[in-house]
């Protein structure tokens, strides 16, 4: 008696719970043609230490190589703020900057890559930083 209630809850839970599969869900589903092989990620906004400036953006991998899609607003005016990216690529480390004044749109892509960061400053290119974050 006490297997049966044992053997009848368990299937009760596993039904609860969507732990049973039919054959066709548990069978993988092969890529199509549509399907794109692109995986991205949307970040910001990653404001500079004093919030008078910051960037957000797009981040996708497809095909072996890194697309970067970022916005820049610098806020308080009158001065340049700054977007930095360290990128490790090829097994070492390369760092870039881009700088703005008012708002901007910038764009950078490359090979290689695994390991993606950023931070954003204000008023002097190393001045007035933020936090940096791993974006990729």
């Amino acid at each position: 008696m006490r297997t049966t209630l044992a053997a009848a809850a368990l299937a009760g839970s596993a039904a609860i719970t969507g732990l049973t599969l039919s054959p066709a869900a548990a069978q993988a589903t092969p890529r199509t043609a549509t399907q794109s092989a692109a995986t991205g990620v949307s970040w910001g906004k990653f404001f500079s230490s004093d919030h008078k400036a910051h960037t957000f953006g797009r981040t996708v991998k497809h095909g072996g190589k890194v697309h970067t899609t970022w916005h820049g607003v610098d806020m308080a005016g009158g001065k340049r703020a700054w977007v930095w990216f360290e990128v490790y690529q090829n097994g070492h480390w390369r760092t870039f900057d881009h700088s703005w004044d008012g708002k901007t749109t910038g764009v950078w892509s490359g090979r290689g890559i695994t390991k993606v960061y950023t931070f954003t400053c204000w008023a002097g290119k190393l001045d007035n930083c933020g936090r940096k974050y791993r974006i990729s």
